[in-house]
């Protein structure tokens, strides 16, 4: 009871050295591969699941943003992967931290809209404009659009540091919760651990579909600028 709440979003480290980049490189490892013709059941749920996502955001691209579709579902097995392991007990979730959402969601959009830059430089200034706008709004709409551009980034990455952290932090509290009334009173407690064993099945859920928001909207940014 007396551990530090935020404890848990502490970066890990070994022997005075960080060990963030070991985390962070421990989730492709689990990603399993097969050197055979015929694939066993797991490999071949993965590849189903790996072949909808990607139909799923490529749909509505052309030629030139469906080159992107490789770095797309590597990002969203990466956040997938990660948020569930941070769910294990005693481990450390990357995508709680702000710095490193940002070290994500900063290259992926400057990407995108770079390439719409240099593809639609015509569209993409268009963007900052909309069209029938009255002449004396337009410096207002020109600096409100710019805003709302160079925003886009910090607001990928807080939704999914808020949303991973929040989760986090109501387990916790939960959890501790359970912990002090095993003592007191019983049915309290079966109680409590059974909407602990709800939020943690709830908690599944939003890792997974926090992975795919974020990509969906880098995919978004990407169709805007291609």
């Amino acid at each position: 009871m007396n551990e530090n709440l935020f404890a848990s979003f502490i970066a890990p480290t070994i022997l005075g050295l960080p060990a963030a980049v070991l985390i962070i490189l421990f989730p492709p490892l689990l990603i399993p591969t097969s050197k055979y013709l015929l694939n066993n059941r797991l490999i071949t749920t993965q590849q189903w699941l790996i072949k909808l996502t990607s139909k799923q955001m490529m749909t509505m691209h052309n030629t030139k943003g469906r080159t992107w579709s490789l770095m797309l579902v590597s990002l969203i097995i990466f956040i997938a992967t990660t948020n569930l392991l941070g769910l294990l007990p005693h481990s450390f979730t990357p995508t709680t931290q702000l710095s490193m959402n940002l070290a994500m969601a900063i290259p992926l959009w400057a990407g995108a809209v770079i390439m719409g830059f240099r593809s639609k430089i015509k569209n993409a200034l268009a963007h900052f404009l909309p069209q029938g706008t009255p002449t004396p709004l337009i410096p207002m709409l020109v600096i409100i659009e710019t805003i709302s551009l160079l925003i886009q980034p910090m607001a990928l990455a807080v939704r999914l540091t808020a949303n991973i952290t929040a989760g986090h932090l109501l387990m916790h509290l939960i959890g501790s919760a359970t912990l002090a009334m095993s003592t007191i009173n019983l049915p309290s407690t079966l109680i409590i651990f059974t909407i602990l064993i709800l939020l943690t099945i709830l908690e599944i859920a939003v890792a997974l579909i926090q992975a795919y928001v974020f990509t969906l909207l880098v995919s978004l940014y990407l169709h805007d600028n291609t």
